[in-house]
């Protein structure tokens, strides 16, 4: 695959994630949170039942692949899912920005650990470009709540150091998913890879979904809701993912790592163009210092690198 068009799904798979997660916030409001993410595995699960099938010239799969997608699902989707949901109830806006900034960082990191990748200077520049500039715009933006008129009970405040733990969590499981991920597009191709770790995470879900589905009043949701849940469900099990193995089969992780300033980027457009918020100019030059980073690491190469050998890869 061309690197341009590779480059393309990596930011548009990471735009669209921040899209859903400035949009899912009615959602959240209107449905438990396991209810919302059984739902969500269902509705992408049925939108690509025929993905499951196995290519005609794909090679069957190892005890040890089988591992990997079981892993992919259960830190990429199911574990990601609650500790940054719940994090995110526990502490402040600010500090799941500063947090979460760090996604690029741990990817390289992890990207050099397990898959052995070399990780030119340049690339490392735009780890801390990315790093940087979306923790600035974390520290000067007003936490979402906040601006809706909302404040952090005395009881959750105590418990902020808790949420904070489990947004680290939450950027451990974020890294893994995509170093994983670049084993198994070197194997399995990107529709099976998305077809098969959200076939997983709905198992995992199924059961927490139930018990909350048990005894909830599904007439309570509005019906603009619904429709808003179909768009998350499909751009979170099935768009996006897609869109991130797919490019991931033609670029290194760690350069994959740093299209996840795509993220919080995405979200703050969601938000100034849907949600009525605002950005100052300090935000609008941090997003600038991140997007150098994504420059950064898309500049083309004299001596092109090399990603790890057990594969071909926001």
């Amino acid at each position: 695959m061309n690197r341009i068009v590779a480059y393309a799904c990596l930011g548009l798979s990471m735009s669209l994630v921040g899209s859903y997660v400035a949009l899912s916030k009615p959602l959240v409001a209107a449905l438990p949170v396991f209810l919302l993410a059984w739902l969500r595995f269902g509705i992408g699960g049925a939108a690509m039942l025929h993905w499951l099938k196995k290519p005609a010239g794909e090679l069957p799969m190892t005890r040890h692949i089988k591992g990997l997608v079981f892993l992919e699902s259960f830190l990429g989707n199911f574990l990601f899912s609650i500790c940054m949901l719940y994090g995110v109830s526990l502490t402040s806006a600010v500090a799941a920005g500063v947090i979460m900034a760090s996604i690029p960082a741990a990817v390289a990191v992890m990207s050099w650990l397990f898959l052995r990748e070399r990780i030119a200077l340049r690339v490392w520049a735009a780890v801390v470009c990315a790093v940087l500039g979306i923790a600035l715009v974390s520290m000067t933006q007003t936490a979402p709540a906040h601006a809706a008129g909302e404040s952090m009970p005395p009881a959750d405040a105590r418990l902020a150091w808790l949420g904070n733990l489990l947004l680290v969590a939450a950027v451990l499981c974020e890294s893994a998913y995509a170093v994983i991920g670049k084993k198994l597009t070197g194997v399995l191709s990107p529709k099976r890879i998305t077809a098969m770790i959200n076939l997983w995470g709905f198992l995992l879900v199924t059961p927490l979904g139930l018990w909350m589905a048990w005894d909830f009043d599904f007439l309570t949701v509005a019906p603009g809701s619904w429709l808003l849940l179909v768009f998350y469900s499909l751009a979170a099990s099935v768009w996006t993912v897609w869109l991130w193995m797919t490019g991931l089969r033609s670029v290194p992780a760690n350069q994959a790592g740093v299209f996840t300033v795509m993220l919080p980027i995405s979200a703050a457009v969601v938000g100034v163009m849907v949600l009525g918020e605002s950005l100052s100019g300090m935000q609008l030059g941090a997003f600038a210092i991140a997007l150098t980073g994504v420059v950064l690491a898309t500049l083309p190469e004299r001596d092109q690198e090399s990603s790890a050998p057990a594969a071909p890869p926001h």
